[in-house]
């Protein structure tokens, strides 16, 4: 395997375990999510029978990502498709939109 290729794959797997650790970390802190960082599935639903949260939630994340990572989504950016899952929220996060990008790009260190 080609040393750079696998330095690049490590590298972006890493970036995604860290953000996977904030995005457990906002669910738990913020939104009062009452299971251990461990226990939260990346295809957990957000809303509903999932984590539970509702839409008074929904607003709260949207805040609470954007603080956590930098981000400025625009409306219809973070949408049901968007936040349907913990891992379709990792996907924004790591992928935004360009003009989510407030700050140039989106951190992985807290």
């Amino acid at each position: 395997m080609n040393d750079g290729f696998s330095l690049a794959l490590t590298a972006q797997i890493e970036r995604s375990e860290q953000t996977l650790e904030r995005v457990r970390r906002v669910l738990i802190q913020r939104l009062k999510v009452a299971l251990p960082p461990e226990q939260i599935d990346l295809d957990a639903p957000l809303f509903g029978t999932g984590l539970g949260l509702d839409s008074v939630d929904a607003v709260e994340l949207v805040i609470a990502i954007e603080t956590e990572f930098g981000l400025n989504l625009p409306e219809g950016t973070a949408g049901p498709v968007q936040f349907r899952t913990v891992s379709s929220l990792l996907e924004l996060i790591l992928n935004p939109p360009a003009v989510a990008l407030t700050a140039g790009r989106v951190s992985a260190a807290p």
